[in-house]
């Protein structure tokens, strides 16, 4: 009986409209769970009779489904948490479930899992946590090398450490030396072999300049620049550089520094680098050609090694300048041992480690997780998901790209959940409406039959 069918019809009708507000309340009220992807409601239409005869045919009652939303990403803000990642693009995090501990280290469950939700901070044993309480997995790098040192992500603990010292090998060295330097020595710029110096300092002669000549040096020579080394045992050498220029005819300077600075009479003081640095009438350096090497550099008692200075092929220039004094860019690849000072993740996804003396080394890469079917995804508690066979078997190396310091909200606009919210409503009003009216009409027919 037609009647009865509406009945059942309707019952179905606010059973459908009851699943979509709760779906609707669940998302509204993950509005600020990070990482959250909404479920909509799809309505399934069900026949529940068949006939061949096209005009005979009615309207049926009506199933729901969930709709995942696991592919539309969330807005992404900014975090003040150096450790907090979001994903742009496709790809999920790896993430285990802490089941347990042993000897106070912390047992997982021995399926991955995986999530959105990138608000990881370390916590007291050194692994990447999120707020749900899922651990991050990654791919640990070898120290030395920096290469992966396994392929299957696991959560690893990163522990304050210390850097060993860097040795400098090269000190960058570019800029400007003028044209017309401005030194004190009145009767010329010049340094002359044989005029004011015992031994001869330039390239051509002993290459030295002794302490008791130094005087004669300084006011012959421009200063060109300082800057901090290292050696392998952490200890530092300050390397004073000056210019001295040597030929008007071509242009011809040398470059020396500072070997000794307590050194007096006839012990060295300065050393030329031994290379005469030749510019042509544009100011343009025509030799040294490549890179100056420094021999068994030793400043102080500290013995560098070999020291390479690195002029960026034409980095050194003599331009005219107002000032006659060089202007000189300086840097070098050494460091002091440094202490741990904090962790951070880099838009590449690796795990950084930075230091006190200025250095950062990667301790581990994130790798990400892609699925041919993410809508077909488990959900668990805390933003994570679990592989399905619907879903398929998770694939490591996802195409999105990983953006530290920052958060992905969830993908749930309000404006759209009220809308939703008000359609649902009037529909199961209009779904009681019906009950009530089947029900008013099936009175009717009792009446008649009494």
């Amino acid at each position: 009986m037609s009647l009865y069918s509406a009945l059942t019809t309707s019952v179905s009708g606010l059973s459908a409209q009851s699943a979509a507000m709760q779906n609707i309340s669940g998302n509204i009220a993950n509005t600020s769970t990070v990482g959250f992807k909404r479920v909509d409601t799809a309505f399934v239409d069900l026949i529940s009779n068949y006939t061949s005869n096209k005009s005979a045919q009615k309207s049926g009652s009506v199933l729901t489904n969930s709709r995942q939303t696991n592919t539309v990403a969330g807005p992404v803000g900014s975090s003040d948490t150096s450790t907090h990642m979001s994903i742009s693009g496709d790809g999920y995090f790896v993430v285990y479930e802490k089941v347990g501990e042993i000897d106070g280290q912390p047992i997982f469950d021995g399926t991955p899992l995986y999530t959105r939700r990138g608000d990881f901070t370390l916590d007291q044993d050194g692994y990447f946590v999120n707020e749900a309480g899922y651990y991050l997995a990654v791919i640990e790098l070898d120290d030395a090398t920096g290469n992966p040192v396994s392929s299957v992500p696991k959560p690893t603990t990163f522990e304050e450490g210390f850097m060993a010292a860097e040795a400098t090998t090269t000190i960058t060295y570019e800029g400007n030396l003028p044209a017309v330097p401005t030194t004190t020595d009145t009767s010329g710029s010049l340094i002359t072999p044989g005029t004011g110096y015992t031994v001869d300092p330039t390239v051509g002669g002993a290459g030295v300049v002794q302490a008791q000549d130094e005087t004669q040096f300084l006011s012959q020579t421009i200063s060109g620049g300082a800057i901090t080394t290292y050696v392998a045992n952490g200890e530092n050498a300050s390397v004073q550089l000056r210019w001295g220029k040597t030929s008007d005819s071509p242009d011809t300077w040398n470059l020396f520094y500072k070997s000794d600075s307590t050194a007096t009479g006839t012990a060295t003081k300065w050393v030329n680098v031994g290379t005469d640095y030749v510019f042509d009438s544009a100011g343009s350096m025509t030799a040294p050609t490549t890179n100056v090497t420094i021999t068994a550099m030793t400043v102080d008692g500290i013995a560098m090694g070999n020291i390479i200075l690195d002029h960026g092929g034409d980095g050194i220039t003599a331009y005219a300048t107002q000032t006659g004094v060089a202007n000189m860019n300086l840097s070098q690849d050494g460091a002091a041992a440094g202490e741990q000072t904090s962790i951070s993740i880099d838009n590449s996804g690796a795990i950084v480690a930075n230091y006190s003396n200025g250095k950062s080394s990667s301790m581990a890469e994130i790798i990400l997780a892609s699925f041919d079917g993410d809508n077909y995804l488990a959900r668990e508690s805390g933003g994570a998901f679990r592989a399905t066979e619907d879903s398929g078997e998770a694939i490591l190396g996802a195409t999105g790209s990983i953006r530290g310091s920052s958060l992905e909200s969830a993908n749930v606009d309000i404006a759209d959940e009220f809308s939703k919210m008000i359609v649902s409503q009037q529909a199961y009003s209009a779904n009681t409406r019906v009950l009530t009216t089947a029900r008013d009409m099936l009175s009717e027919v009792m009446q008649v039959i009494r």
